[in-house]
């Protein structure tokens, strides 16, 4: 009898466990590993002179640095460009929600509604654009609109140099402009 007793007590502890794992609620890391978590280093509203061979050509403002590989890459939250020529006169900006600058290859990605303006009025709209400090060649393989006043130029892919005067669209080129033409 005490046998008896001693198997029923154990199958209601063992209904009673299974009982309150079912009404338990499980919990689910949704987040996976963060650039944080990696970084040498951590900086709040980060700032940085870009420069080629001594000469200041932009100034790199940044909410969050994230720093990496030894010092020579920047992951960057809300990014932020002051673009000069050579003789500092200014250029343009590009606003970016994420940002890499990476200071071995000279190159600064952007990525997530990436606004560029230029001095004369024009913009670029696109979710990816790179610019190589070494070439000052502006490029993108994804979507873009570039606009000045009412004329606009859509596409995939483009290639030009920093002031945009050397612009060519890759493909699925087209847009909305006015065309003049010459009186006879």
């Amino acid at each position: 009898m005490t046998r008896r007793l001693a198997s029923l007590l154990a199958g209601l502890v063992v209904a009673a466990s299974i009982s309150a794992c079912k009404e338990s609620k499980q919990i689910t890391v949704t987040a996976g590993p963060s650039v944080a978590d990696s970084a040498e280093q951590v900086l709040f509203v980060a700032h940085y002179f870009l420069s080629t061979r001594g000469i200041q050509r932009g100034d790199l403002t940044a909410d969050t640095a994230y720093v990496l590989d030894d010092q020579t890459r920047f992951d960057l939250r809300k990014a932020h460009v002051n673009f000069t020529s050579e003789i500092g006169a200014p250029q343009g900006t590009m606003d970016a929600n994420r940002g890499v600058y990476n200071t071995r290859t000279q190159t600064l990605e952007g990525w997530g509604d990436v606004f560029v303006k230029l001095v004369d009025g024009r913009t670029l709209k696109s979710p990816h654009v790179t610019y190589n400090q070494v070439t000052h060649q502006i490029s993108s393989d994804t979507t873009y609109t570039l606009t000045r006043g009412t004329d606009s130029q859509t596409g995939i892919g483009f290639t030009s140099n920093e002031a945009f005067t050397k612009f060519k669209c890759l493909r699925n080129c087209g847009g909305d402009f006015a065309l003049l033409l010459p009186e006879k």
